[in-house]
């Protein structure tokens, strides 16, 4: 497997491989891992790790494409070359950016290649300024298509897969769907949380957790601030994932400063139990992307109700039984918000029927099963 991210770390990308990497240690299966040299090391049975070099001794990987990542993509593709010139293996697992070098290196060696499309970089790269015109946009498609073609599998985050059939209709793609984590929280630890917090009793907590750039809509949700706190005055907004700093809370000064927000740093995963069972609601306001955020998968299983944006992405895994379904706007997210408020019955239901969701369809062995059948379906191509 190869990553360019800083694995381990409490974010998106790290975490959906770590839970890769944890499924096929119980599968049996001997991985070595080629990643960036930054980040902590994990201990997982059959797992070995490997680090690229760091020539200009970074310490950290920002979120999203930057300066830092292409720099460190060079000595990862280096090492990736002699890694496979050396090392005999069934496959190559190449994570985001790493899959398009992996995709000459495994032909070379006659080895298949599983493609993990964690987002489309086509689509997050046409977004871009100096890129947003329509020759680059066609030409980031057609090497996109290119990666696809070369690919033995692709496996995507949920709500990628119909991307990938439109582009490649000859492709193997599955979608992963990851598992939730324990909801479970001590009503102690979330009391110290609520305090920590500077909650009163009385408070009523409105959630939103993961990253702050800029496709989250986190703009749209700091304007449904106001409009949330008019009709309902004890209702403060919690956003946990913070970095040393975000553009994105450029116009949340106000609501800081008055106590209507409280913005907290980016969380260990086994924190969050307790952030999630203190809400009174769960919201995912993106505003465009293919890939579902990871965040929607813990969500369910919180017991929580959930407003989320009407984006196929979101589709994936909710509908109006698990979720409020609204508009990427301000208004829409302020009045789906209001009505879970406002209506205690119909939240206790979406609540109910999130959590047997994540029962029935998000469980830790289910997705061993997937995994399995995953690797079972590359190594047929390996065959073939």
């Amino acid at each position: 497997m190869v990553a360019p991210q800083p694995f381990y770390e409490d974010r998106g990308t790290p975490i959906a491989m770590r839970q890769v990497l944890l499924a096929l240690s119980e599968l049996g299966r001997q991985v070595d891992l080629l990643t960036y040299p930054v980040g902590a090391d994990v201990g997982i049975e059959g797992l070995r790790i490997f680090r690229s070099a760091n020539p200009f001794r970074f310490e950290s990987v920002p979120v999203g494409l930057s300066l830092r990542k292409i720099v460190l993509d060079i000595p990862l593709t280096v090492s990736l070359r002699s890694r496979l010139a050396r090392g005999q293996y069934s496959c190559v697992h190449a994570v985001e950016e790493a899959a398009f070098p992996a995709a000459l290196y495994a032909s070379q060696h006659g080895i298949p290649l599983l493609y993990d499309m964690q987002s489309s970089l086509a689509e997050q790269l046409g977004r871009l300024g100096p890129l947003n015109f329509r020759p680059t946009r066609w030409m980031l498609d057609a090497t996109e298509r290119w990666l696809l073609k070369m690919s033995s599998v692709v496996v995507t985050s949920a709500g990628l897969a119909q991307r990938v059939r439109r582009m490649v209709p000859q492709a193997s793609v599955r979608e992963w769907h990851f598992p939730s984590a324990p909801s479970g929280a001590d009503p102690s630890d979330v009391a110290r949380l609520r305090q920590s917090l500077g909650l009163r009793s009385s408070d009523r907590v409105v959630l939103y957790s993961g990253t702050f750039e800029a496709y989250q809509g986190l703009p749209e949700l700091i304007g449904a601030i106001p409009l949330v706190r008019e009709r309902f005055p004890n209702v403060t907004f919690v956003f946990v994932g913070a970095a040393s700093s975000e553009p994105e809370l450029a116009s949340a000064a106000p609501y800081i400063e008055s106590g209507a927000l409280r913005v907290v740093d980016r969380q260990p995963r086994h924190e969050m139990p307790a952030f999630l069972a203190m809400a009174d609601v769960l919201v995912s306001a993106r505003a465009y992307g293919g890939n579902l955020p990871l965040k929607i998968f813990d969500y369910l299983a919180a017991s929580r109700p959930i407003v989320a944006t009407d984006i196929p992405t979101h589709r994936t895994v909710l509908s109006e039984e698990r979720a409020v379904l609204v508009s990427p706007t301000t208004d829409a997210l302020a009045q789906g918000i209001m009505s879970v408020l406002a209506d205690p019955e119909h939240a206790s239901q979406l609540a109910a029927a999130g959590r047997q969701y994540a029962k029935t369809h998000l469980g830790w062995g289910r997705f061993v099963q997937a995994v399995s059948q995953l690797y079972d379906e590359v190594e047929r191509h390996a065959v073939a």
